[in-house]
């Protein structure tokens, strides 16, 4: 080494590195915080995602139809107004249950697009990413048997 480049700090502190050698220590460096276990959902966490996609829409539609009985004349309808507020308010319950039974799972879903015929989403589960798409028939009859369930065990003795 010549006289020049020693002790001025220049030499010291330039150090050169291939693009291999660079892709292969970052590589080293973030590959290993990257990496996560990737396991495919079971059959509970996607029906926690149908259930995180449907209950919104049925809480959507309890809330619209009350809306529309505050509206007319019906002479029963003090009775229907409460009736729909119990029922949003256990199928908000049930949603509340659901977000958080996803939270400790560690799902988190994503609307994509709603096309005339489904609706996609796009779903992240403990690392595995997949998307989720209904059938707009197939929801309004899930939709349908879910209210009726609810109406019935709101009358349960």
């Amino acid at each position: 080494m010549s006289k020049k480049l020693e002790g001025n700090g220049r030499w010291e502190s330039s150090r050169m590195m291939l693009p291999e050698h660079r892709e292969q220590y970052l590589s080293r460096r973030y590959g290993q915080q990257e990496k996560v276990k990737t396991e495919l959902p079971t059959k509970e966490d996607l029906e926690l995602v149908r259930d995180y996609v449907l209950l919104p829409m049925i809480l959507t539609i309890v809330d619209k139809n009350n809306t529309e009985i505050g509206f007319t004349s019906y002479s029963l309808k003090s009775l229907y107004i409460k009736a729909s507020q119990v029922l949003m308010a256990r199928i908000h319950a049930d949603l509340s249950v659901v977000r958080k039974k996803m939270k400790v799972r560690n799902i988190k879903v994503f609307q994509e697009e709603r096309v005339d015929s489904a609706v996609h989403y796009r779903f992240v589960c403990r690392g595995y990413e997949d998307t989720f798409a209904m059938m707009r028939d197939v929801a309004r009859a899930e939709i349908s048997v879910r209210i009726s369930r609810y109406v019935s065990e709101m009358f349960k003795p």
